[in-house]
């Protein structure tokens, strides 16, 4: 009818479009647009193009007072190789609800992985008028979450083979010149070297000076000594490529034969992947990337990202992933596409910033209406076993 806003009767045609050519044909609102509706202000923005922003954890400060919306749940059964329809019921029920009854209603769904997305399933962003848009921009990139992830991820890899390297390689005296070094005038501990010191139960000396360490309290401070065979974290890439599914490294002379067989995993399955989903805002993500375990030492004690000394870094990394995506509907309703941890190895749902965010915007009268991926008997109890106890949210209704 002139307003960019699809009818009942616009399906009844002799020919039925595909998903990519009712996304295509769409008249999108521009995102400020979007925003304004749902009580975003400007300045809580971040623009990608003219369809897309992150939105900044700012505006749970500013509304912490208000009291949150309906929290909606919809799952499915076990879903087929194809899908079983969850994305475009999620959608469908958010239009009905805001674009033709009135009421104020967000959709939060996760991000889709390049994997799927190129493989025999497709893209995530719903089908026929129940679709998020711009559809291509949704299912390739988008804002570039999935691959702060995967470099956050690459990172921890490099780091623990490295390390490794240079423990090899190096006496207690060296490592600990350079974990350790002088600065105006004196050795300093980073606050990492510090927690190290309390999780081996060496009492932190005084001023935190290194200097005072007796010799075999530098050596376990220095030397993770990890144990190959016990390394569990993997590097990743957002592609189905199962030529990586198992892969030598070190095979360079300048690794001086220290060779080892590991994996790639797909960049959703990454730990780091389910740390941002279940994070409740950039300090949480940032302790809880700490606490990763991603191998054991010689004594089978456990050596976290922490102790390699990376977490700060997987945390900048992914300083801007932490912001969920605000993007619209093909009725132009509000849609937060935050995370994408897959069911199967993690727990298969949106994040919980985005979550909290959208139940603030919406109010006591309004709708958050989530997607649980995959089916009930994993997306559906992982929501619920874990995101829900993790966040403190509760579900009013389940579809």
């Amino acid at each position: 009818e002139g307003d960019g806003v699809l009818r009942g009767n616009d399906v009844r045609t002799a020919h039925m479009s595909s998903d990519l050519e009712i996304a295509q044909s769409a008249a999108l609102h521009p995102i400020t647009e979007i925003a304004a509706s749902c009580g975003i202000e400007p300045q809580e923005l971040e623009m990608y193009g003219d369809y897309k922003a992150k939105v900044k954890l700012d505006v749970l400060d500013r509304l912490k007072e208000r009291p949150n919306g309906k929290y909606v749940v919809v799952t499915g059964i076990t879903p087929t190789p194809l899908g079983e329809g969850k994305t475009t019921l999620t959608v469908g029920i958010s239009q009905a609800l805001q674009a033709h009854l009135g009421r104020k209603v967000f959709t939060n769904i996760r991000q889709p992985s390049q994997g799927p997305t190129f493989g025999i399933k497709g893209g995530a962003a719903g089908g026929g008028y129940s679709q998020v848009v711009p559809m291509e921009e949704f299912n390739l990139h988008m804002t570039g979450d999935i691959h702060a992830v995967t470099a956050a991820t690459n990172l921890v890899a490099a780091a623990i083979d490295a390390r490794m390297f240079h423990e090899s390689t190096q006496t207690d005296e060296v490592l600990y010149g350079r974990l350790c070094p002088i600065k105006g005038g004196k050795r300093t501990m980073v606050p990492s070297l510090v927690r190290r010191l309390g999780r081996l139960g060496i009492p932190v000396p005084e001023n935190e000076d290194p200097e005072l360490l007796a010799p075999e309290q530098r050596h376990q401070l220095v030397r993770l000594d990890i144990d190959p065979a016990t390394i569990t974290w993997n590097r990743c890439y957002d592609t189905n490529d199962r030529f990586l599914r198992a892969i030598t490294v070190g095979q360079s002379p300048s690794e001086k034969g220290r060779v080892r067989e590991t994996k790639f995993d797909i960049s959703v399955a990454s730990e780091a992947m389910a740390v941002l989903a279940l994070a409740t805002d950039l300090a949480d993500m940032r302790e809880r990337l700490g606490r990763i375990v991603v191998a054991q030492d010689l004594q089978k004690r456990p050596v976290t990202t922490d102790d390699i000394g990376v977490a700060g870094a997987m945390a900048v990394l992914m300083i801007d992933a932490i912001k969920p995506t605000l993007m619209q509907t093909l009725e132009h309703t509000p849609v937060f596409v935050h995370a994408g941890p897959f069911a199967n190895i993690a727990h298969g749902n949106s994040s919980i910033v985005a979550d909290r965010i959208a139940l603030k915007l919406a109010g006591e009268d309004g709708i958050v209406i989530t997607e649980a991926g995959f089916g009930a008997d994993i997306g559906m109890e992982k929501f619920l076993d874990i995101k829900c106890r993790y966040s403190g949210l509760r579900p009013n209704s389940p579809v």
